[in-house]
């Protein structure tokens, strides 16, 4: 096909992000080809274009950034039954690329062989065009929105940690960073029935916009001890919570929430930091609290898009800034300064 009229956004390494029209890809066997609609940036996309790498994935060549995607199905490869052209899809950007024993078991998220949008060596879904795995492609009802289809993506991520964390109906439980993804999982967790959330963030701002989506307890990090913030912890919820959620990867909160988390509780890291950091894991050891890891998601897509359908989570108010595809480059620049809780791009809007 032309190389024209497919208006991408490309990584070519630390600090250089560039508009460039690239070719628009052909689906193959059990693929569709998508026109985006609405993509997130999250900041692991920034973290490429400043470094050129994340964690163990080096850009070795120009990338497209991306996977926080909704688009519309324009053409469908051999093999697929169950999308036609004209479907509004959420897109699922990992997915595994051998039936190897995480998938047999249930946690194919786990699997050492997998594609992943916008992670080296793929491009992800920042063009006008892109070509997708079906499979991995799920329909949205006409009640959900492309934006909202582009949040199932990070959304997912909340599910996932929630069930990771062991969340449980009436419980009360503390949530580590108001970022994004700390908002989504205090959305998740009332969703699942919490009876109180307290949020802890370092940002005025970002504690408002957790207040505006129903947490009940918002706590500023000041310059104060991981013992100090857990006892500011006990002293909103009544108690000390049965489960944390670490969203921000730094080593004061997560021995904050060690410290704060009831014997016996769950302390789920989602947050990633440093590769080595100091826990205190003889507190945790001898009161029998769970240290729990987790990785992206699996199986979480249909739930996502029920509980958007439901209305029982509402990510539109996470929304604060929308640009068109050509302004790419500053919406880049708004969510490394962290201006805002999600940027989206409109790819259909060049």
């Amino acid at each position: 096909m032309s190389r024209q009229n497919n208006l991408s956004v490309m990584a070519h390494g630390p600090g250089d992000l560039r508009l460039e029209d690239i070719p628009i890809p052909e689906p193959g066997p059990n693929e569709v080809l998508l026109q985006m609609n609405a993509v997130g940036i999250c900041r692991s996309d920034v973290h490429y274009w400043e470094h050129g790498r994340l964690g163990s994935f080096y850009m070795e060549k120009p990338m497209v950034l991306g996977h926080e995607g909704a688009g519309t199905v324009t053409k469908v490869g051999l093999g697929v039954q169950h999308l036609k052209v004209g479907d509004r899809v959420a897109i699922e950007p990992a997915y595994p690329l051998h039936n190897d024993q995480f998938c047999k078991s249930g946690r194919y998220n786990l699997s050492p062989t997998m594609f992943c949008s916008a992670t080296p060596p793929y491009h992800g879904q920042l063009s006008q065009y892109y070509v997708h795995n079906a499979n991995y492609c799920f329909k949205l009802p006409d009640c959900v929105s492309c934006e909202e289809g582009a949040f199932i993506e990070p959304l997912s991520v909340a599910i996932h940690a929630c069930r990771r964390a062991r969340v449980k109906m009436g419980s009360k439980i503390l949530i580590c960073g108001a970022g994004p993804i700390g908002l989504l999982n205090l959305l998740v967790a009332k969703a699942m029935g919490v009876a109180q959330v307290a949020i802890c963030d370092l940002s005025i701002s970002r504690l408002e916009k957790a207040k505006e989506l129903g947490v009940n307890f918002i706590i500023k990090v000041e310059k104060q001890t991981p013992q100090d913030l857990a006892q500011k912890v006990w002293a909103v919820l009544g108690e000390m919570p049965c489960t944390s959620i670490e969203c921000t990867g730094t080593e004061f909160c997560v021995q904050a929430a060690v410290y704060a988390t009831q014997s016996g509780g769950t302390v789920l890291l989602v947050g990633h930091g440093p590769d080595l950091v100091s826990v205190p894991l003889l507190n945790a050891a001898i009161r029998e609290v769970d240290i729990r890891g987790m990785f992206r998601y699996c199986n979480t897509y249909p739930m996502a898009i029920a509980m958007l359908a439901s209305k029982k989570v509402d990510v539109k108010p996470l929304i604060t800034h929308r640009f068109p595809l050509s302004r790419a480059i500053e919406a880049f620049e708004i969510t490394r300064k962290q201006l805002g809780i999600k940027v989206m791009l409109k790819c259909d809007q060049v």
